[in-house]
């Protein structure tokens, strides 16, 4: 990972040290110059509709820090909710307020989708359709009801008691299913596309052995980020109880490779029929 070295913001500060990374001192800044502590009094409808008026800003926006997100949420998840400690400690609030990383996993929702539906042969109308689909279906609605559920499950039953005036926002609800979502989409629309045709979608053991085995490694990253964004918040209890689906997702993956099921040939199934009506 030496490529990377320059992109990596280091862990969050001590307090009362000065930031020391270039990114930080970006990602505490509202774009206009103005110090974070003037937003940590606005209330949670406030900062939602600061956050979408600066939604087409994008002068505003730090896409290098999103981009190295990104990145170390494939090779260490740990140090992006660092980041987001650093944020509660600066701006009084756990939920992003630059939108770079929604508009950057926007474009990586654009290209796989794209690349998966010339891959399937789906068309331009059913390219399309499927594109929508996987935008609005697939990452933000699903996306709305994890993050209530969480939201609500979480506020309900994990809080330590008393909790102090402390509870999970909404926002960090869905921040953290953005972030298990990304690699989630990159390993299954984007690297296992290539073998999609020619390797997985063929009636043999191999085959489902090979694409099963996305499938448990995209759905692990997404428990276990899952799991990192609750365990970051000082105030919750039991959080290893987040992990207990790991268990249930490796026994449907041992089951499907004795019972013939090709998840991605059925999700390739599922596709057609969604975008065209039929298989």
């Amino acid at each position: 990972m030496s490529g990377y070295g320059k992109l990596s913001p280091p862990v969050s500060p001590t307090p009362g040290a000065a930031p020391i990374s270039p990114f930080l001192n970006r990602a505490n800044s509202n774009g206009n110059g103005v110090s974070p502590r003037r937003d940590s009094h606005l209330s949670a409808t406030a900062k939602r509709q600061k956050y979408f008026r600066r939604l087409f800003k994008f002068r505003q926006m730090d896409f290098e820090y999103a981009f190295w997100q990104m990145i170390y949420l494939f090779v260490s998840p740990q140090k992006v909710y660092r980041n987001f400690q650093y944020r509660k400690q600066t701006k009084d609030q756990w939920a992003r307020d630059d939108p770079a990383f929604l508009v950057l996993l926007t474009f990586w929702l654009c290209a796989s989708s794209i690349g998966f539906a010339v891959s399937l042969n789906l068309g331009v109308l059913g390219g399309f359709k499927f594109l929508l689909w996987v935008i609005f279906v697939d990452c933000i609605g699903v996306g709305l009801v994890i993050a209530t559920l969480f939201w609500f499950l979480t506020n309900r039953y994990m809080l330590i008691s008393p909790p102090r005036g402390q509870d999970v926002e909404w926002g960090y609800a869905f921040d953290v299913h953005l972030n298990a979502f990304f690699p989630l989409l990159m390993i299954l629309h984007f690297f296992q596309l290539p073998f999609l045709n020619y390797v997985i979608n063929k009636d043999m053991f191999f085959s489902r052995f090979f694409g099963n085995t996305f499938w448990l490694v995209a759905l692990g990253y997404y428990i276990y980020i899952t799991f990192l964004g609750y365990s970051a918040l000082p105030y919750l209890k039991n959080t290893r109880v987040l992990l207990f689906p790991m268990s249930a997702v490796i026994l449907v993956y041992i089951l499907s490779l004795f019972i013939n099921w090709n998840f991605s040939w059925l999700l390739s199934d599922f596709y057609h029929y969604r975008s065209h009506g039929r298989s």
